[in-house]
């Protein structure tokens, strides 16, 4: 099982360091997300500091770019990092699709579908100097000349990550990519009864193995070594399980515990704004089902008893500051290696 660290800075001038310190400490690979700001540019300084890890996003959200647009972006950061960068992208929810993007989101399975085939098609394009000729459902490529067509290069074949909590996206990722993100807001028995059977039976139909496809979760974590500090953590990690499973769309982590009716409860209160009245909803029980409670030294140890055989990756459901707990980190790193 690798380990990786979660790159969230807000000014691309920490990067470098940032980069450099996470190679140092022994993870295997660092991702970025779309939340404040864009997923793509910290990994081009990331690429340029590193020699070793892992880069990717995870995720970028995909509908309001282009497939043409995304092709260009990895296909710069995979010659870059020289074949270490890997493309995650998601769906997220029509709300911000529609109304912080302004993008189009119906039929958002189909339509990221179309679109990873669509990449595909520029990228072999680029490749092999042939003719572009997408048509899809959503996307028509059928223009690219020399001009605005790259070299070729040894890194064409870019990995395509996706993310996703329900079975359609899984199935297409067993399908069509080389890995998933899994959510943070997620349980070793979701994983096993549901997110690994959906992405295997898309894997066989398209004549691949689950072993094809990667997967890549984020986990919650409560280090217990404090407790000033794991009182900290504990109720940080309870507030944040209670906003994910006030969202609709992951009520199935809860119905398969039994949780199911709190999804409508805790979307109530997230409506009226009641943050510390939803946190109270989530008992010690279900923090122990979405969460791994341990010492530091620990965790390594507790999680890939967990996961192991579910997940491929892990990384801690915080950031990594450069600078800060490195000690705990390359503890961590060292705890995962092999």
């Amino acid at each position: 099982m690798k380990f990786d660290a979660l790159l969230t800075l807000d000014s691309l001038r920490d990067v470098p360091a940032a980069a450099r310190s996470i190679e140092a400490l022994g993870f295997d690979g660092v991702w970025t997300h779309e939340t404040a700001h864009n997923p793509f540019l910290p990994l081009t300084l990331a690429a340029e500091h590193t020699r070793r890890i892992d880069l990717g996003t995870a995720i970028a959200v995909a509908f309001p770019r282009s497939p043409t647009v995304l092709a260009h972006i990895a296909w710069d950061l995979a010659a870059q990092s020289e074949g270490r960068f890997i493309l995650g992208l998601g769906t997220q929810v029509r709300a911000h699709v529609e109304r912080r993007f302004g993008a189009e989101f119906e039929h958002p399975v189909d339509r990221l579908r179309d679109m990873l085939l669509a990449m595909r098609a520029v990228w072999q394009a680029w490749q092999s100097g042939g003719r572009l000729n997408h048509r899809g459902q959503f996307y028509k490529l059928t223009l690219m000349t020399p001009f605005f067509s790259p070299q070729p290069m040894p890194y064409s074949d870019i990995p395509i990550y996706i993310a996703g909590v329900n079975e359609r996206l899984c199935r297409l990722a067993g399908e069509v990519c080389q890995g998933f993100h899994v959510h943070p807001f997620n349980s070793a028995r979701y994983l096993s009864e549901v997110i690994l059977p959906a992405i295997e039976a898309g894997a066989t139909a398209a004549g691949r193995s689950l072993a094809d496809v990667q997967r890549v979760g984020p986990v919650f974590v409560i280090a217990e070594d404090d407790a000033q500090e794991a009182a900290t953590m504990r109720e940080a990690v309870r507030q944040q399980i209670a906003f994910y499973a006030s969202t609709p769309s992951y009520k199935g982590v809860l119905d398969i515990h039994g949780w199911g009716g709190l999804s409508g409860e805790l979307g109530d209160l997230a409506i009226r704004q009641r943050w510390r009245e939803m946190a109270a909803l989530i008992s010690d029980e279900m923090l122990d089902v979405y969460a791994v409670r341990g010492r530091w030294a620990d965790l390594p140890r507790l999680i890939q008893r967990r996961y192991g055989g579910l997940l491929d990756r892990v990384m801690y459901y915080m950031p990594y500051v450069s600078g800060e707990m490195d000690a705990r980190w390359q503890q961590a790193a060292e705890g995962f290696e092999g």
